[in-house]
């Protein structure tokens, strides 16, 4: 059973004479907290969705935004045998940037009491990354890149109002679907937890990466430069108004010790209740998977959608 406190988003009981429609829950109307709305922590969902399927939800950011780096990556290049390219990109500094992430419930909610969780979900989630040469007309405008990830991620919450509310066990498959020598990819599995308190939030995972054939891995050393932990930092004092994000990943070695810090700012614009004025700027590290050894410092700005 969900904890009382989850129960209380439930409007009272329909009196004589009221429509059914009137007596569903209004989901806008409740004060959901980021995490508690983001992963359907208190039920609610199910509670409206009923028998129909799990609609499409947030699961990061998607944007589209003009992106600028102060190092552009014209080598690429990986231990992995002919994996280095020998004729340089004629790329430019300047693209736009934009990613798609969306997620959605595989398994309904389930009731449990296993050691501190009282809820089990299970999801799929897919984010596309691209990087598109918009402005290199000379070469057709072609697209440098595109990072396809999809995820598996099984939800335990603990049904607290603050503190830990989560914790996710993921599985998560990223590749950049290009020909050999430029071919990257890695399968990682996850631990992630879940904290919340008031207009902050943060989400901290490690993972380990799942070996394969030395003779069929793009970047062996991917570890060393992506790293392998990070956390995420969300800011949002009031719903539908600015939120700041921020992502660190680390290596977690000392000598050399690399890592990635990205923030994202987000402010409401009057195009629509559902878009803000979307800031982001990167430094280190693995900013997309044909980089993830090139180090960078980007700056962006355009529009995000949805709420994050």
């Amino acid at each position: 059973m969900f904890p009382v406190w989850a129960q209380e988003v439930n409007e009272p009981p329909c009196e004589a004479g009221c429509s059914a429609q009137s007596a569903e829950p209004d989901k806008t109307s409740i004060e959901r907290s980021y995490l508690m709305s983001s992963w359907d922590l208190d039920g609610l969902d199910d509670q409206i969705d009923g028998d129909d399927l799990s609609p499409l939800r947030p699961h990061r950011a998607s944007y589209l935004i003009v992106r600028k780096t102060s190092r552009t990556n014209l080598t690429p290049h990986s231990p992995a045998p002919g994996h280095t390219l020998v004729t340089p990109f004629d790329h430019d500094a300047t693209e736009l940037k934009f990613q798609f992430s969306q997620k959605a419930k595989i398994l309904r909610s389930r009731n449990i009491h296993f050691l501190a969780f009282r809820s089990f979900r299970l999801w799929g989630a897919y984010t596309q990354q691209s990087g598109w040469q918009a402005f290199n007309s000379r070469n057709s405008s072609p697209f440098r890149e595109t990072n396809y990830e999809p995820e598996l991620i099984a939800t335990l919450g603990t049904g607290k109002r603050h503190g830990l509310k989560l914790v996710n066990l993921g599985w998560v498959h990223q590749s950049n679907g290009k020909d050999f020598a430029a071919s990257r990819s890695w399968n990682r599995v996850y631990l992630q937890g879940g904290w919340e308190s008031g207009a902050w939030s943060a989400l901290a995972r490690g993972w380990w990466r799942i070996s394969e054939d030395p003779l069929h891995d793009d970047n062996p050393d991917i570890l060393d430069y992506v790293g392998r932990a990070e956390i995420a930092l969300r800011w949002a004092p009031a719903r539908g108004n600015e939120v700041v994000d921020l992502v660190l990943r680390n290596n977690l070695r000392k000598n050399p010790n690399r890592g990635f810090i990205q923030i994202d700012w987000g402010t409401p614009v009057p195009l629509s209740k559902s878009t803000r004025l979307h800031v982001q700027l990167t430094s280190g590290y693995g900013e997309s998977l044909i980089d993830y050894n090139h180090r960078q410092t980007t700056f962006g700005f355009g529009f995000s959608f949805r709420d994050w």
